[in-house]
């Protein structure tokens, strides 16, 4: 079932508009128009769009990394009073879909003037992504704690011991971080269409109502076929790294 919207798309991309007015037995006869695709990249600024939504990407998916890193290792190995509390804070908020607080998010940027900027991209990476801490916590605590001890009594502080060991050690942990990170940022269309301008806004908004005739109607097979070069950078990424989510989405359950 899943994979059949997605041959639906391709065949729109591929259709011109008579044989979608065909409806189905016109899908099954597609002579590929391939001017779907051009009309699809000409229409729209689809270069400058790609590129905000390519640069918004890679800065979540950094600072993002960063600091659920930072912060899965603090509930990990850190021996501080409240921290079972606020993990358990952390992990209920894994439970709240992100569109019940894109209004209040939308209601705070805009009385700090941060509306039309990339600022609220910043700040959500800053405070790190809820799962992301879950999955760096479950994997830190995985780590055996001889490894810990012989670096303090080397003489390391936290911070040495937190960049030089456990950092290295999470590699397949940070890369799935990373990607997760993006492809949720690349995919996202209700925060970039809300808070974002016309000229700086992201690629999924762009290909969403970017694509009119000139009496303001949708184009559907040049939409169909700038959604499918949309998302087609997510699926190249998924099929590359879909060992990493596989193998540490199985390690953070080693140790609770």
């Amino acid at each position: 079932m899943f994979g059949i919207p997605v041959i639906w798309l391709i065949l729109t991309a591929l259709a011109s508009p008579s044989q979608i007015s065909e409806g189905t037995a016109g899908l099954l006869d597609i002579q590929p128009r391939w001017q779907n695709f051009v009309d699809a990249v000409t229409m729209i600024d689809f270069t400058a769009y790609a590129g905000n939504s390519l640069f918004l990407s890679t800065l979540v998916a950094t600072l993002s990394t960063i600091s659920s890193a930072t912060v899965g290792f603090a509930f990990a190995r850190l021996d501080a009073r409240g921290r079972k509390p606020l993990f358990a804070i952390v992990v209920a908020t894994m439970m709240i879909p992100n569109v019940a607080l894109l209004i209040p998010s939308y209601v705070l940027f805009s009385r700090l003037g941060l509306v039309g900027t990339y600022w609220p991209w910043v700040l959500w990476g800053l405070s790190g992504f809820p799962y992301l801490i879950f999955l760096f916590r479950q994997f830190f605590a995985a780590i055996p704690v001889e490894l810990e001890d012989a670096a303090i009594i080397d003489g390391c502080g936290w911070w040495r011991i937190y960049l030089l060991i456990f950092l290295p050690l999470s590699r397949p942990v940070l890369l799935t971080s990373f990607l997760l990170s993006f492809t949720v940022t690349w995919g996202d269309y209700l925060a970039p269409a809300l808070l974002l301008n016309l000229d700086n806004t992201t690629l999924a908004v762009a290909t969403a109502t970017g694509y009119l005739d000139p009496r303001g109607n949708g184009l559907l097979t040049v939409q169909a076929a700038g959604a499918l070069l949309y998302i087609l950078p997510v699926v190249v990424i998924f099929l590359y790294a879909q060992r990493y989510f596989m193998g540490s989405s199985i390690g953070s359950g080693v140790k609770g």
